[in-house]
């Protein structure tokens, strides 16, 4: 029975597992929305398992042997294997315009409108999504650290990631999600909002543009402090 024809029952089911074996930096260079959407996918037939980029050779060798298919070289429409990075503010440059915060897929950035932001280091999962948006260009990209987990078997830096961060990064992920489902079905929160980010489908210049206005406001309260 090929990926097409399985019943949804089994479709759900290795979707778990495949989900399971994805690094969880739910950063979108697979061309889908979130690891999780990219192994459901994967487990209907509707992708190929050459589509993960953080999770490199290792996670290509995984997806094949689940899949039983033969593996495919990393698509390089999904962008090259990397270092991993993760991401820091300039908290002097900061403007608190909160884009970075509204990208972060596992909230990990904290902050307030108007107010300073930084990166809960350890709960970055290096994604990448948002420095794209910082209209002052403050998050820089630095290496990431090992995790800090006991290393007896002498696993390399992934292995290390999938059995001690890529769980926790996923609950973060669900959470954040289940938050924002639970936001967008208030009264108040259905009606447009000035300030805020598009969505990830909008328009270049929608993005732009509220960008731009964030800019402005950070100038314009720059000016009215400055002596």
């Amino acid at each position: 029975m090929n990926a097409r024809a399985r019943p949804r029952q089994d479709a759900a089911s290795l979707a778990a597992r495949i989900d399971g074996l994805l690094p969880q930096t739910q950063c979108t260079r697979c061309g889908f929305p979130s690891c999780r959407a990219y192994a459901q996918a994967l487990a209907e037939g509707g992708t190929q398992a050459n589509r993960c980029p953080p999770g490199g050779t290792r996670t290509l060798d995984a997806l094949a042997a689940l899949l039983g298919t033969a593996r495919k070289p990393l698509d390089p429409d999904c962008g090259g294997e990397r270092a991993w990075v993760m991401a820091r503010i300039d908290e002097a440059a900061c403007i608190g315009c909160t884009l970075c915060i509204q990208v972060c897929p596992v909230d990990a950035i904290l902050g307030a409108a108007k107010k300073m932001h930084t990166v809960i280091e350890q709960e970055c999962t290096g994604c990448e999504l948002c420095p794209d948006v910082c209209p002052v260009d403050c998050i820089a990209l630095v290496p990431m650290q090992a995790p800090a987990v006991e290393d007896a078997g002498g696993m390399q830096f992934l292995e290390r990631w999938l059995e001690d961060r890529a769980p926790l990064a996923r609950r973060r992920y669900e959470h954040r999600q289940s938050r924002l489902h639970g936001a967008r079905t208030r009264p108040e929160d259905r009606r447009p909002q000035s300030g805020r980010l598009p969505g990830r489908d909008s328009s270049r210049a929608t993005k732009l543009a509220v960008i731009h206005a964030a800019v402005e406001r950070a100038r314009g309260r720059r000016r009215r402090t400055s002596p």
